[in-house]
Parts: C-alpha cells; sequence; structure tokens
C-alpha cells in the first residue's frame, strides 16, 4: 500500500479523442499503442456524458478516472482503484483552472494548440512521476508564466 495518492496519467484530448497534452506516470500501459487504445476507450466510454459544469468519476479498467469537458476539449486524471478520488478531482480541477487562466479565458483546440508549451509545463508543475506536487491554479499559472516569460523584457511588460 502506498501512502502518497499517486497519479497514473493526465490526458487532454480533443473533441474527437485525439491526443493535444498527455503525460503517463505509470508502466500500466508499456506502449505507444497501450496508451491510444486506452485514450481512445476512455473518451469513447466518457464522450455521452456531461461533464460540462462539474468534474465526473467513473471506474474504467480497474482505474479511477476523473474527467471534465469544456469547448472541445476533453480533460481526464487518472489513479489506481485505490486512489482517493476527491485528490484526483483536485488534481483534474487544478489542471483545469490552471489552463483556463494561461489561455486567458479561451479555452479551446485552437488556442490550446498554440500554447502546447505552456499546458506541458503546467502537467509538469502538477505532477511529477506521478507524485501530485501542487493543486492551486494560481500557483501553477504563476510557476508557468514565470518559466515562459520574455527575460529581455521589463518586468512592467511581462504578463500572465
Amino acid at each position: 500500500m502506498e501512502l502518497c495518492p499517486s497519479i497514473k496519467n493526465i490526458l487532454l484530448l480533443d473533441s474527437e479523442g485525439k491526443r493535444i497534452a498527455v503525460k503517463y506516470y505509470s508502466d500500466d500501459w508499456p506502449t505507444n499503442s497501450a496508451k491510444e487504445a486506452f485514450e481512445k476507450a476512455v473518451f469513447t466510454k466518457t464522450q455521452k456524458t456531461n461533464a460540462r459544469t462539474e468534474a465526473e468519476i467513473t471506474m474504467f479498467e480497474n482505474y479511477i478516472v476523473v474527467y471534465k469537458f469544456v469547448q472541445d476539449l476533453h480533460f481526464f486524471v487518472t489513479g489506481g482503484e485505490n486512489e482517493n478520488e476527491i485528490i484526483l478531482a483536485t488534481v483534474l480541477q487544478g489542471f483545469f483552472d490552471a489552463v483556463g487562466l494561461l489561455l486567458r479565458g479561451t479555452v479551446d483546440k485552437k488556442e490550446a494548440l498554440e500554447n502546447l508549451d505552456l499546458i506541458l509545463l503546467c502537467i509538469d508543475e502538477i505532477v511529477d512521476g506521478g507524485i501530485i506536487l501542487e493543486t492551486d491554479a494560481n500557483v501553477i499559472a504563476g510557476k508557468v508564466a514565470s518559466h515562459s516569460m520574455d527575460a529581455g523584457a521589463p518586468l512592467s511588460e511581462q504578463v500572465l
């Protein structure tokens, strides 16, 4: 039994189930084709639900999957079958809110692809090696923005 809650993966898929940004922290899916099959199966299972206002939780292939949709983006956080759903939902909400802050409220596929570097940094600030580091969206967005600031620009011209 592990004492520290852990994440198996974080997925950001488009409205067709295609990858935008994904990060796996477990060897449960050893090959890229296994990862893509899992993504497709999770997307297929959840696409008919209405997870637009608040996060939904489902059990899928002995994993707990917490997910939320906005516009044409689908956010997923997966944990083991014994993980605490509230912790997984907190990670999802932190990721979702941080992306919203970084994309300045325009959370859609086009904007996500144009700012993919920020989204990947965001995932890295939230989880490292499956261990949850941060769930506060403001802290996450602040760290990501500080990484992406133009070092040559005056401080007064640097914006989040």
